[in-house]
């Protein structure tokens, strides 16, 4: 039975600490065609910003802390994955990520390969396009 409460939830987040916000920056926004939603600098020693998915109820946030984030990628298969049906637009990402330092990696899980790319983002957590409909 679905939990009543997940229908009063507005707004989606997904977070993660960087060490390098800019380059995440221009991998997202530049690279793979995102848009900056949002921004914060000096908030409780942490900058950051929001990059927001075609929907901004559900986006992506990047924080850096002024001491440092280090924070390695955990595994190869601890994927976000962007469900696009338009191949040609998965084609062009792919290109502008490849000019820009940032080439197609073999997935840990082969199933992503049957119609997805995986790249990895500087930080080395990856993104897997993936040429379908979605669920």
């Amino acid at each position: 039975m679905k939990e009543q409460w997940a229908k009063e939830v507005v707004q989606v987040r997904v977070a993660r600490p960087t060490h390098q916000l800019s380059a995440i920056e221009r991998f997202y926004c530049e690279g793979v065609g995102l848009e900056k939603i949002g921004s914060f600098t000096g908030h409780r020693g942490y900058n950051g910003m929001m990059i927001g998915l075609p929907n901004a109820n559900y986006h992506l946030e990047f924080t850096e802390h002024i001491e440092g984030s280090p924070c390695p990628a955990p595994t190869k298969d601890n994927l976000l994955v962007l469900y696009m049906p338009n191949i040609e637009a998965i084609q062009r990402i792919v290109q502008r990520l490849e000019q820009m330092g940032y080439p197609e990696v073999e997935p840990e899980n082969l199933y992503w390969a049957e119609k997805g790319v995986t790249i990895e983002d500087p930080d080395g957590w990856r993104i897997v396009l993936m040429n379908t409909e979605g669920i």
